[in-house]
């Protein structure tokens, strides 16, 4: 299997640093693309630098390289990962403009007809968000916001970030025993 993990500039890195870890784990070959504006709020909200998050992945693509496999649809990948998704990415998205690696792997993500999920991070939501999502999700694409829910009773960040790590690995259809499964009454 192979995931293309995408980390914009949105707030929440912490999970996408939950995820790479969770695949690195699982040995699942992953691509990182990680935008300039990915890289600072990475560092600036976990602390975690650039060659941190290059150690994650099994490989790593420059923002600006479009010559790298990923930018092309005879890659063959199973499923692409933005998280955090800002909202200027997930408008890049939305309107085909791919002004970096990022974008255009998503682009190709969508023409090839395979699994994109977005966690977009941004409150409140206007409009245009709104629209931008609804016109990706007719498509195909998964918006997938990262809203925890408290009927597991968490009781740490990390208890948070690993359920919602749990739920995107469901997503894109690896097992896994990070979620608390609700069980009924």
């Amino acid at each position: 299997m192979k995931v293309v993990v995408g980390i914009s500039g949105g707030s929440g890195s912490i999970y996408a640093i939950s995820l790479l870890k969770a695949l690195k784990e699982l040995n699942i070959e992953t691509h990182l693309v990680v935008s300039t504006m990915g890289e600072y709020v990475t560092e600036h909200e976990c602390g975690v630098t650039i060659e941190e998050l290059k150690n994650l992945a099994t490989y790593f693509h420059d923002n600006k390289n479009f010559a790298a496999p990923i930018a092309s649809g005879s890659f063959k990948i199973d499923s692409m990962v933005v998280l955090p998704c800002s909202m200027k990415t997930l408008a890049g998205i939305a309107n085909g403009f791919a002004d970096g690696l990022l974008i255009r792997a998503c682009d190709v993500t969508i023409k090839e007809g395979r699994k994109l999920i977005l966690v977009p991070r941004e409150t409140p939501l206007s409009p245009i968000h709104l629209e931008n999502m609804l016109k990706l999700s007719k498509i195909g694409v998964t918006i997938f916001p990262p809203s925890p829910g408290f009927y597991n009773h968490p009781e740490t960040i990390e208890d948070i970030v690993l359920n919602m790590t749990g739920r995107i690995l469901d997503m894109i259809g690896i097992d896994n025993n990070l979620v608390n499964r609700w069980k009924g009454l």
